[in-house]
C-alpha cells in the first residue's frame, strides 16, 4: 500500500447504515490515498460489517461509553498520513473532497473548514434540527480566516496537530482545541466551497435530548475547576439563552437567503430546541457536566 497523503477520522456512534453511507463516499475520493479510521463504540456488529464492507478501513474498538472527543483523540494518535480530517459518521462527503481539502493544506495553512449542508431532507423534524444545529455552518459563508470551523469537515496539518496532544487528551469539544491553536497565533480558514452533506434522522425526542447531552457537556466543561458563585453566575446567565438562539438561528438562515420555506416550517420546532438548548447549559454550569458527554451521538 502506498502510503497515505490523508488519515480521515470517524467515530461511529449511531448505525451501521449511517456509516455504511460516509464509507461509501470516501471510497469514491479522487486523487488521494486515504487512511480511513473508524473508531468504533457500538459493537462487533458494526465492526465485522466494516471489516467486510470496507476492509482497507482501520477499525479502532472502544468501550461503549467513550466519548466522542476521546475517540477522535484516539484516532488522531493513531493516523499516520501527514494531514488529518476530522468527519462524522452521518457527514457525506463529494467526491473530490478530499483532494479539494489536501489542495487547501497546500496553499500553506494548518487548519482548514469547509460549510455543511442538509443530506436529510425527508422529514420536518430532521430539517428543524439541522437548521438549529448548524444555522453557522450553512453555506454562504465568507471565506478566509475565521473565528471557527465545523468540527465535522475540517483539516489539519499533522505535526501541528501533535503539538496539542494534552489538549486533546483532556476530551473536549473541538472548540477548546481551536480556541488554543488560535491563541497560539494559528489561523483557521474557511472554505465554504468544500461543502459536506449532513445526514443525520431524528425523532422528536431524540434531537431534544441530545441538544440538551450536548449543551450540558459543553457548559460543563467550561467551568471545570470554577468556583460555584461563577457557576452560578453563568448558569443564570443561561436563562437567556433560548431566546438568543431562536433569534440567531433565525436571522442567520434569513441573511442567506436560503432554506427559507423550510425555516418557516421549523419554527413550531426551534422553540422546544432552543428551550433544550438553553437548560442544558443551564444544567452544565449548575450541575457539571455529568455523563452528558458519553452520550452525545
Amino acid at each position: 500500500m502506498p502510503a497515505p497523503d490523508l488519515s480521515i477520522i470517524i467515530p461511529s456512534v449511531n448505525s451501521y447504515d449511517d456509516l455504511r453511507s460516509c464509507l461509501t463516499a470516501l471510497s469514491a475520493q479522487q486523487s488521494a490515498v486515504l487512511e480511513v479510521i473508524v473508531v468504533d463504540r457500538i459493537g462487533d456488529t458494526v465492526r465485522k460489517a466494516v471489516q467486510c464492507d470496507f476492509p482497507d478501513s482501520l477499525i479502532l474498538p472502544v468501550a461503549a461509553d467513550t466519548t466522542i472527543p476521546a475517540m477522535r483523540a484516539i484516532g488522531i494518535a493513531a493516523a499516520t498520513a501527514p494531514a488529518v480530517a476530522v468527519i462524522e459518521d452521518h457527514v457525506i462527503v463529494p467526491p473530490d473532497w478530499a483532494p479539494r481539502m489536501l489542495d487547501a493544506l497546500a496553499e500553506g495553512h494548518d487548519v482548514v473548514g469547509g460549510a455543511i449542508e442538509n443530506a436529510a431532507t425527508e422529514t420536518w423534524i430532521d430539517w428543524a434540527a439541522f437548521l438549529c444545529e448548524y444555522s453557522a455552518s450553512l453555506p454562504p459563508l465568507p471565506a478566509g480566516p475565521s473565528g471557527g470551523v465545523p468540527g465535522n469537515n475540517v483539516i489539519y496539518r499533522k505535526v501541528v496537530l501533535d503539538r496539542y496532544g494534552d489538549i486533546l487528551a483532556q476530551h473536549k469539544w473541538e472548540n477548546h482545541l481551536h480556541d488554543a491553536m488560535k491563541a497560539d497565533g494559528i489561523t483557521l480558514i474557511m472554505r465554504p466551497d468544500i461543502v459536506v452533506g449532513h445526514k443525520m434522522h431524528y425523532t422528536f425526542w431524540l434531537y431534544f435530548s441530545q441538544r440538551f447531552l450536548y449543551s450540558r457537556s459543553y457548559a460543563g466543561a467550561r467551568v471545570s475547576g470554577a468556583p460555584l458563585p461563577r457557576r452560578l453566575a453563568m448558569g443564570t446567565a443561561a436563562f437567556a439563552l433560548p431566546p438568543l438562539m431562536f433569534y440567531r438561528t433565525v436571522q442567520r438562515i434569513m441573511s442567506k437567503g436560503k432554506h427559507i420555506g423550510h425555516l418557516v416550517k421549523s419554527l413550531p420546532l426551534l422553540v422546544p430546541f432552543c428551550l433544550s438548548w438553553g437548560a442544558g447549559e443551564v444544567a452544565g454550569y449548575w450541575f457539571g457536566p455529568g455523563n452528558a458527554l458519553s452520550k452525545v451521538r
